[in-house]
């Protein structure tokens, strides 16, 4: 099994090399949709809600994904010439933290209150 799974990971590896927009809007949708699968198991829905788990993977594809992408682009720009180390991630941490973070927080929540919950639809 581990074979298998390492497989998976050199593939994984190699879409992400060759097309990393592609592989991480991918990758966003995908793990949005199973923590949002998993959140409706555990709040007690008999019958998962397949609309919200559609939109909320499509958040993850469209938005979460690229952002983070063009995102961490950046910061690799801003820290361009430090030393790769702990000391410049923990710089890049507090910055994201600091900046985008709250943005991303209230761009989900705009968009569940008004797409998702429905006010929109």
């Amino acid at each position: 099994m581990s074979e298998v799974a390492a497989m998976a990971g050199q593939a994984y590896m190699r879409q992400l090399s060759k097309h990393p927009l592609r592989t991480k809007a991918i990758t966003s949708g995908v793990l949005a949709g199973c923590s949002d699968a998993v959140a409706q198991k555990i709040s007690g829905v008999k019958k998962l809600q397949l609309r919200r788990l559609l939109l909320i993977m499509l958040y993850g594809f469209a938005y979460a994904g690229p952002f983070g992408h063009f995102f961490h682009k950046l910061m690799d720009k801003i820290f361009k010439g430090q030393k790769k180390g702990k000391e410049t991630t923990a710089k890049k941490v507090i910055v994201e933290q600091l900046t985008v973070s709250p943005w991303n927080n209230m761009m989900f929540m705009m968009y569940y209150g008004l797409v998702v919950e429905g006010i929109l639809s």
